[in-house]
């Protein structure tokens, strides 16, 4: 089985003929959800011929469809007899709506997710409050109730309110972690406490004393032994006092050498001198509202909705796994997960179902470890490949080629809607007078359809209208000749900054992409937000 790898693909088939049985020590899984549409919306009835929708980047959405149905009858008709009456029940008695097709995709995929653990590994799934409880039912099916470990509550957000919306209810500021165990024996799982730091009322109240030659805080703690003689405890005399004792004489006597045995007056028990820099802090509870949300300032802030800050998979990933062992991600969206492990020094896997994530996290990962080599796993490596991929999904081939090309694609467009822009390439122009620093190249890709001399002439448009200054045509197939004399026609845009003439159309195909090849343009930098690197990052870390 590859490590440190990427894959590109529907999970559920990646899982069956990928990863092998109890080979993955820990998984992480973020699984999207519409959980902010309403109940109303939720809970409908579906009926019709309603088109199965995968998983796109930035969209959430499920239902019923042939791909769901299917499912649905593979599970039922499995050898999981606990998880089919327990999905079948909650499909009965809820109906065929969004949630109960999302809870039917993920009980095949967990009972695959369960299938992969080692024995002595655990799996953290993040939802919210919306589908919590359905989702803890499913485990608990698949996994054994006795083997639940927590109920994880992450405050992801500050307190608001939507009462000016008319909303009765309290603020929904949390998400939900649900973890657990692959089997019972816990002794053999990897945990690595994490604790929390002591906070100011707290170290105040339980460390009040200061040494006077050293200001290092203390608290004088207990040190008789709880229950005594039937505890095994020893009993002796310390400093005029006979008690039973934590600790044996040997260990006492040592102790006192130290100066740790502490007589506060003459005659009073005496007492363990416990320093609060020798203190790890607080173990860690099942409320974490010490790791805030991504802000929109925040440097590691990359522009996908649903990321989750590193500071949060790196406490799951390094209190539940161990250096050197493999952390699998199944819905690895914008590539936290990754990340955090290796950063950790943890093995992983990543998978996701469109090229638009896949491009993310590999630059992510090369931004935040240069030299780093991302193998991407489904992706095209050659022509037929790509034309393969374009007559699968026009979209998925479109975001490929977008990524490939080293193009932004679009946001905040829908499917149809992009009028003729399908990604840009932001150069700087130079301070001319008058005009932004920056322009773009404007970015068209044309996959399954025919690509004739009517898509430059549509691309020539655009730029009029957008009144940019280069255009590419990214086509599957070779350009024709009347293509290529438009867009010679279309003459150059010379910068005054650079002092270089550029064509103002250029037509590259897939082809030559694979080979290498790039527009010709000013040098701009990436259009992506540039995650930092690990070590800019601990020289920040150090400085805080």
């Amino acid at each position: 089985m590859k490590t440190n790898v990427l894959y590109y693909g529907d999970n559920l088939d990646i899982l069956r003929h990928h990863i092998p049985d109890n080979s993955i020590d820990l998984i992480y899984l973020d699984p999207p959800f519409n959980s902010q549409a309403t109940y109303n919306v939720l809970f409908r009835e579906e009926s019709g011929a309603v088109s199965h929708a995968q998983i796109e980047a930035f969209e959430d959405t499920w239902h019923w469809g042939e791909a769901t149905a299917q499912a649905y009858d593979e599970v039922i008709r499995g050898q999981h007899q606990q998880v089919a009456r327990m999905l079948g029940s909650m499909v009965d008695g809820l109906g065929h709506n969004q949630v109960t097709a999302y809870l039917t995709m993920m009980a095949i995929r967990l009972i695959e997710l369960h299938r992969v653990i080692k024995s002595k590994g655990s799996i953290y799934l993040h939802c919210d409050p919306s589908a919590s409880h359905y989702l803890k039912t499913l485990l608990d099916s698949i996994f054994d109730p006795r083997n639940f470990l927590n109920e994880v509550i992450w405050k992801r957000s500050s307190a608001h309110s939507d009462r000016a919306q008319g909303a009765k209810h309290f603020g929904r500021v949390h998400d939900v972690l649900l973890v657990y165990a692959k089997s019972g024996r816990f002794e053999d799982r990897p945990w690595n406490q994490p604790y929390e730091k002591h906070g100011q009322e707290y170290i105040h109240s339980h460390y009040a004393s200061i040494e006077p030659d050293t200001g290092r805080r203390y608290q004088l703690d207990n040190i008789t032994g709880p229950g005594g003689a039937a505890k095994g405890n020893p009993s002796y005399e310390v400093m005029g006092v006979t008690r039973y004792w934590r600790y044996s004489r040997e260990r006492m006597d040592k102790l006192i050498k130290a100066g740790l045995i502490v007589q506060p007056r003459p005659g009073a028990v005496p007492r363990y001198k416990r320093y609060l820099d020798e203190m790890e802090g607080t173990p860690l509870q099942d409320a974490w509202t010490d790791i805030p949300p991504i802000n929109s300032q925040a440097r590691e802030r990359l522009g996908y909705p649903t990321q989750k800050p590193l500071a949060l998979l790196e406490r799951i990933i390094g209190t539940s796994s161990n250096p050197g062992g493999i952390v699998l991600d199944p819905f690895c969206g914008c590539g936290t997960a990754v990340h955090a492990a290796h950063k950790l020094g943890r093995q992983w896997i990543g998978i996701d179902i469109t090229h638009l994530a896949i491009g993310l996290v590999r630059r992510r990962m090369q931004d935040a470890f240069p030299g780093l080599d991302i193998e991407v796993i489904g992706e095209p490596v050659d022509l037929t490949g790509a034309e393969e991929l374009a007559r699968k999904d026009k979209y998925q081939f479109q975001w490929w080629a977008l990524d490939k090309l080293g193009a932004q694609p679009v946001a905040g467009k829908k499917k149809g809607s992009d009028k003729g822009i399908d990604g840009v390439v932001p150069f700087f122009a130079g301070n001319a007078p008058g005009k932004s620093a920056y322009a773009r190249a404007i970015v068209s890709v044309k996959g399954g359809e025919h690509a004739g001399v009517a898509a430059v002439r549509d691309l020539k448009g655009v730029l009029a209208r957008e009144k940019e200054p280069i255009g590419i045509l990214l086509t599957l197939n070779p350009p024709t000749k009347d293509m290529v004399t438009e867009a010679a026609a279309s003459g150059f845009y010379e910068s005054d900054f650079w002092k270089k003439k550029y064509p103002r159309v250029q037509i590259i195909t897939v082809l030559d992409l694979l080979k290498g090849k790039r527009p010709e343009m000013p040098w701009g930098g990436s259009p992506f937000a540039k995650a930092p690197t690990e070590k800019e990052r601990a020289e920040q870390e150090a400085m805080l």
